[in-house]
């Protein structure tokens, strides 16, 4: 073992000096050179990548290493076969199946990922009990004959509450300080690192454990390219003595925007392997390897449930697997994301409780076709003598007779007493309130009638005059503004506001939650007026869901109120509670807090584990904001995760915007190139205005489709503009039926999904010119932008040629 990692050494030290010259190298690293050559021959079969000459410089820990073209474990080559598993969003319980069935599939290697706020809720308390206790699920893989590869973070995205970054941060000032090397963040990351090295780091390869890698931060090229920063972060896990290889993720088209020589890079892709793979070796020398491929995607509510390709995947893996690369499938298995973990993708999207992913192994761990064709897929590749285990049988499920639930409690007549008085409200966090549901209280005096408006609403809000409600504020959409009626005396006017969840991805994980003051009245024909002299009052579900005490009554209480029931079980078994006939809330069984759910879709289940379910009499608690239309629920024996019902959302006003371009003036008009590839366009001088528009001409397939994968706008530096203000001011179409083809996706960071014009439905199909249309939100100069068309392979639908730009104040018209 010291023979090995002694050789590992002086092949990097030999490697760094000599480049790729062979001459002069020990015969024990010459013979890398010619796996070198080899891997080369792969690449070429790859699309003709060359290698660089630069071995990386984290390469040699006691026992696994980082080799010219293999991981190498104890001195003999590794492929990593790994698979995503949260344990977070798994039943301690079914810890043990779940791993099972990911080595029965094929993987060597589980990545599990630490969700900060998960263990530091509160600032300064760490909890690894029950169902936080990583080293146990690093013990248990390790049983199951399962590598570890550990994401501790800071920031993990993961579609998770912030990214897994603690809400606590955001009592901090500023908007810009995440993810930064500011100390408000850094100071936080170095005790929380340091606790995380103390808990996992004995489960080190090194001392006897599993872990094989730790990954450094994650994704920053999405985010920053402060270069220090990414040395500031690798520190922290050196300072904490891990002591195994440190290494860095990026989508592939990210990958040299943060690399530095002391992480080994990998490339994060859900298609293309030869382009992420070309990425990797222009930037290092060292086995190649994606770091997620995306096996399916995540849901939203309000969007189709997502799906992605098995014979698509296993021809991908099984490229990877060919060309002598290692990958990660994100994820192998979803889960659920229990509580009130889930976290929102940007601009404000909140993610469904379900985490299914389309994973091969499903929410509750079944493994069907799509299990079968990647355990099929991965056979032909394993290492001599190596055989796959059979799979963990499928745990029991049952059907739950429906049951009503008869006790009601009124959310306004069960907040706390505790009450903060504030002349104008603020932020939450600044209140020390984590999450939950907020009530604002303030007189408003006689007079005619008029328009309220806030500075800001996270998330969504209920506004109600004397009792009857008279609007709603949606942060989804920008809409902070509701009509009020004419009053002949003083009336009070009342705020509900529910916290939804925060922002994981971009900079709007600066994502502070509650009424944004000042809050203005502006009467027909007057001045605006602020309002003041707010009464406050919180339930704040905290860390895991708590309930707050309660005051039960027979029957149905009016507006927002919580509601409860019991079944009765002879056995435990899985179950998938049917809330389609609720409206938008929470549900707890037995005090534990299920999650979330919203009949809008396209989730309409809520995955209830067997475990958490008691032989007799089982108590459930729904929180409804908007009220059930049959308060009853039932268990069904399979999940429901793909029926829309629009009609069920919040009521809002039509969307009537007509781009408004006659006579406007292009700034800028041009041709894409062809392929997948980012591309960054300047305009011949910069342009001011509230709004940007992108007209496509025609396609490169001659087909009547548009489609984006990613629009950022640059400044006149060539940096991106802030777009945490962006929203979507008009599309000339969408394809919401037979896939999530919303105009947001052009604008959420995610280069995997897209905006496409629609294509299903009743022929004729709108044909181009397509227009898309973004409100930034204020004014900003735009000197050009950054286009990332459809990804996939050649072939795929919508990728732009010829286009126009326009920026300007008035884009579109309302009619």
């Amino acid at each position: 073992m010291e023979k090995s990692r002694k050789t590992g050494i002086a092949a990097q030290n030999q490697w760094q000096n000599l480049g790729s010259d062979p001459s002069g190298l020990t015969p024990e690293v010459a013979s890398g050179f010619d796996r070198r050559r080899m891997l080369g021959s792969t690449a070429a079969a790859l699309g003709g990548m060359m290698l660089p000459a630069m071995v990386h410089a984290q390469a040699a820990s006691p026992r696994f290493s980082i080799g010219q073209n293999d991981f190498l474990l104890d001195g003999k080559p590794l492929q990593i076969r790994c698979g995503e598993m949260h344990f977070a969003r798994v039943p301690r319980e079914y810890w043990t199946h779940r791993l099972k069935a990911l080595k029965a599939m094929g993987l060597n290697t589980v990545c599990a990922y630490l969700f900060w706020n998960y263990h530091e809720w509160r600032e300064g308390r760490y909890d690894w009990s029950g169902a936080r206790d990583a080293a146990e699920f690093c013990r248990l893989a390790q049983q199951e004959g399962l590598w570890v590869i550990l994401r501790p973070g800071p920031y993990a995205c993961a579609e998770w509450e912030m990214g897994g970054l603690p809400w606590w941060l955001l009592k901090s000032p500023g908007d810009a300080f995440l993810r930064t090397r500011d100390e408000n963040f850094v100071k936080p990351v170095r005790r929380w690192i340091t606790e995380v090295g103390r808990v996992l780091g004995p489960m080190q390869v090194t001392q006897g454990g599993p872990i094989l890698m730790v990954q450094v931060e994650n994704e920053y090229g999405f985010f920053g390219e402060d270069l220090e920063y990414m040395r500031v972060m690798r520190k922290s896990l050196i300072d904490a003595r891990f002591d195994v290889p440190l290494f860095q993720c990026n989508p592939t088209n990210a990958v040299a925007k943060t690399h530095i020589p002391e992480l080994f890079s990998v490339a994060n892709f859900g298609s293309d392997p030869a382009a992420g793979f070309k990425m990797l070796a222009s930037v290092q020398q060292g086995p190649l390897m994606c770091g997620e491929y995306y096996s399916g995607w995540f849901d939203t509510w309000g969007g189709p449930h997502r799906r992605g390709s098995a014979d698509k995947a296993v021809a991908d893996i099984q490229a990877m697997l060919k060309a002598n690369g290692s990958f990660s499938l994100y994820m192998a298995h979803g889960g659920t994301s229990f509580g009130l973990w889930g976290g929102c993708d940007r601009p404000f999207r909140p993610d469904t409780t379900s985490y299914d992913y389309d994973a091969p192994i499903s929410e509750a761990g079944w493994m069907g076709e799509k299990f079968q064709a990647y355990r099929d897929g991965i056979k032909p590749y394993l290492q001599p003598g190596e055989t796959l285990p059979a799979a963990p049988p499928a745990n029991p499920v049952m059907a739950i007779p429906a049951f009503a639930l008869k006790e009601s409690a009124a959310v306004f007549a069960n907040l706390p007493a505790k009450t903060i008085r504030e002349v104008s409200p603020r932020p939450i966090e600044q209140y020390d309130i984590s999450r939950g549901l907020v009530a604002y209280r303030v007189t408003l005096p006689a007079g005619p009638a008029g328009v309220l408006e806030a500075a800001k609403v996270r998330d969504l809000a209920w506004v109600y005059v004397d009792g009857k409600q008279v609007g709603t504020m949606d942060t989804r959409y920008r809409r902070f503004r509701v009509d009020l009626p004419a009053r002949a005396k003083p009336v009070t006017l009342e705020i509900l506001l529910y916290t939804i969840a925060r922002v994981n991805f971009g900079v709007e994980i600066h994502d502070r939650k509650g009424l944004h003051g000042p809050v203005h009245f502006l009467a027909k024909g007057g001045q605006p007026r602020a309002l003041e002299n707010w009464e406050i009052r919180a339930i704040d579900f905290d860390a895991d869901g708590v309930l707050p005490p309660l005051a039960w009554k027979q029957g149905r209480a009016a507006g927002p109120a919580f509601w409860r029931g019991a079944f009765d079980a002879s056995q435990t078994a899985d179950t998938f509670l049917d809330m389609s006939g609720w409206g938008q809330g929470v549900v707890w069984v037995n005090g534990r807090c299920l999650g979330r759910y919203w009949s809008i879709g396209p989730t309409q289940t809520m995955y209830l584990p067997g475990p958490w379910i008691k032989r007799g009499r089982n108590e459930v608690v729904v929180l409804d904001l908007t009220g059930p239309r049959s308060a009853r629920i039932a268990g069904l024996k399979e999940p429901i995760l793909d029926q829309l019902h629009p009609e069920r959302d919040l009521a809002r006003p039509p969307n009537k915007a007509k781009p408004r371009l006659d006579g406007v003036t292009p700034v800028h008009e041009g041709e894409f190139q062809p392929g997948s590839a980012t591309q960054d366009v300047r305009f011949a001088k910069q342009a001011g205005g509230s709004q940007f528009c992108l007209e496509s001409l025609d396609a490169f397939d001659g087909k009547e489709f548009a489609a984006v994968a990613e629009i950022a706008l640059l400044d006149a530096n060539g940096k991106t503009l802030n777009q945490s203000s962006w929203t979507i001011a008009y599309a000339s179409s969408e394809e919401l039926t037979k896939e999530d083809g919303s105009a947001l996706n052009a604008i959420n960071g995610q280069a995997t999904d897209h905006w496409h014009t629609a294509f299903s439905g009743k022929a004729p199909r709108p044909a181009h010119p397509h227009r898309l249309v973004i409100d930034l939100g204020k004014q900003d100069n735009v000197a050009g932008f950054r286009y990332t068309p459809r990804q996939g392979a050649d072939g795929v639908t919508g990728r732009i040629k010829r286009y126009r730009v326009y920026v300007g104040d008035k884009l579109v018209t309302e009619e």
